[in-house]
């Protein structure tokens, strides 16, 4: 017998739920691609995206995902054999970081723990013994969708400055923007990454980079770079040189839509419900724990992202029973283990155009499937959740 019948529930760190109202802003035929609306459509993108990642510098969109995204900033800035620091916290910097490999640039990674943030006084301490300055990037993500970790990207950008280091200080926000704070201009970023198919709640397609005039200074040298992700040529004045040609026009009229919707929600407003809804589902794992078959796979709890939680699997076993009951006889798509966490943990995303009753309504079913498949576990992990909204989301 299943109950899955009726809308399914996407709780997967990407693609994230995607608003009626931006499916509905793609229903419609295509238009010009030379003149009219769409040039204005997209010349305020640009300028908007400025307002998500706080920065003056140059914004630029791409027909990508998040990988797109990652060679664009990598081949605008960087020549072959280019020193780059790889900061680890999970699977995604280091994937960011084999991509520079494959490019040709000498990558270094410095090691973190899968369980724990990046460390700044790590970062200072390798970027001190830099004294030839050899190292000419330094990529972190502010959240690991993998590990589920938010690195402190103030403190360690605060950590280049006090080692006097002159690398590029390089930001993947692809599971953080929109979600949580991320000033680019106020805290020292130089170049910013994203993607259009998580907080910001638009499908798949859309990549985007933000760059500095420090940034935008080492361009015109690296030796990288190349005609589709060339800054030089998105700079200029014609619109299909926004795209390298044939605009997305579908994805551009969805992502004008989503980034309305977050505007009229307010960037203080949708960071305060992301903060909320993590929490609520960081109380339901707590419970759940004190039955020792999972946990948090992030130790420090203000080191837990407010977009995705990972929760660990105790046992040798895999957890993958709890994926396929809550799909299969509930109709909830959690997101698997990835990278080192393969087979040893399951995801649950709270980020983008997500609400109480969807957040509520996964760990419900979590928690059924613990109960279902008599898995050890603390009980009343969704009333903890229900009782931190109730006690934080007032009259």
């Amino acid at each position: 017998m299943s109950v899955a019948a009726g809308r399914e529930f996407l709780s997967i760190p990407g693609p994230t739920t995607v608003p009626d109202e931006v499916l509905r802003a793609m229903h419609r035929p295509a238009v010009d691609i030379y003149s009219g609306g769409l040039i204005d459509v997209t010349m305020g993108l640009l300028a908007d995206l400025k307002r998500v990642f706080r920065t003056n510098g140059h914004t630029y969109i791409y027909a990508a995902n998040g990988h797109g995204a990652w060679e664009a900033a990598l081949c605008n800035v960087l020549s072959r054999g280019d020193k780059v620091l790889v900061l680890e916290s999970g699977r995604f910097a280091v994937g960011w970081g084999e991509m520079a490999t494959a490019l040709g640039c000498d990558v270094e990674v410095l090691q973190g723990d899968w369980r724990r943030a990046v460390q700044p006084d790590a970062v200072e301490e390798r970027l001190r013994a830099d004294k030839s300055h050899s190292i000419k990037a330094i990529l972190v993500v502010q959240v690991d969708t993998a590990s589920g970790v938010v690195n402190d990207i103030p403190a360690i950008s605060k950590a280049i400055r006090a080692a006097g280091h002159p690398a590029l200080f390089m930001v993947d926000t692809v599971a953080s923007l929109g979600t949580m704070p991320f000033e680019m201009d106020a805290w020292g970023v130089d170049v910013a990454v994203s993607g259009s198919q998580k907080g910001l709640m638009t499908p798949p397609g859309l990549g985007f980079v933000a760059a500095n005039e420090r940034a935008f200074e080492r361009h015109k040298t690296a030796d990288l770079n190349t005609p589709y992700w060339d800054w030089g040529f998105r700079e200029g004045e014609e619109h299909y040189q926004k795209y390298c040609g044939t605009p997305p026009e579908h994805l551009i009229f969805a992502l004008r839509q989503a980034l309305d919707m977050l505007f009229a929600e307010g960037f203080e407003a949708a960071f305060e419900r992301h903060r909320l809804l993590a929490e609520a589902v960081r109380r339901a794992v707590a419970v759940w724990s004190e039955g020792q078959a999972l946990t948090f796979n992030i130790t420090a709890p203000e080191e837990r992202a407010n977009s995705v939680t990972t929760v660990r699997w105790q046992y040798e076993s895999s957890p993958q029973p709890i994926l396929d009951y809550a799909r299969e006889k509930c109709g909830v798509v959690l997101g698997v283990g990835i990278g080192a966490l393969s087979g040893r943990a399951f995801r649950i995303a709270h980020m983008g155009h997500v609400n109480a009753p969807m957040v509520l309504g996964t760990l419900s079913v979590v928690e059924t499937a613990l109960a279902a498949l008599k898995i050890p576990h603390g009980r009343g992990g969704v009333q903890a959740a229900i009782d931190w909204l109730s006690e934080n989301v007032r009259p």
